[in-house]
């Protein structure tokens, strides 16, 4: 019977709720940080601190204005990836994030930047130490495969 329900959800026909493109079988990650608001904010906070930390001016120079855009993309790939609505994915597909990435030199030092600015993100937006430190190891892990180089 999910099947049909699926079905139903992508079809153009029916609009999908936010809650009805959750898939229930995720992380609750999303749920226990705050939710849409917390994971806006950490997206916006990430970009902040690119924009603000001279240390992330390799990354900075690798976005294209207007960062909103970037950062939107953000926002809507961590509420799936963090078990919410899959923005992301209704929008642009599967995230195949290292294909997506492929035409950046990503370096060591260029995925170190990237943790920093997501490092101290994540301590200002996420409250409880324990989800921060849950959510920076699995970002971490992410963030090295990104590496090309």
């Amino acid at each position: 019977m999910n099947w049909i329900k699926k079905i139903f959800q992508n079809s153009p026909q029916s609009p999908q709720s936010e809650d009805s493109a959750r898939d229930p079988q995720q992380s609750n990650a999303y749920d226990l940080i705050g939710g849409e608001p917390v994971i806006r904010a950490l997206a916006h906070q990430f970009y902040l601190q690119m924009q603000q930390q001279g240390r992330a001016s390799e990354l900075l120079s690798i976005h294209k204005a207007p960062i909103t855009e970037s950062e939107q993309k953000l926002f809507e790939f961590l509420s799936g990836w963090l078990g919410g609505p899959g923005l992301f994915e209704q929008k642009y597909g599967h995230p195949a994030l290292r294909a997506r990435h492929m035409p950046f030199q990503i370096d060591e030092e260029m995925r170190d930047q990237w943790l920093f600015c997501m490092k101290r993100a994540i301590e200002i937006e996420i409250s409880h130490p324990e989800h921060q430190a849950a959510i920076y190891q699995a970002i971490s892990t992410l963030a090295d495969h990104m590496r090309n180089q």
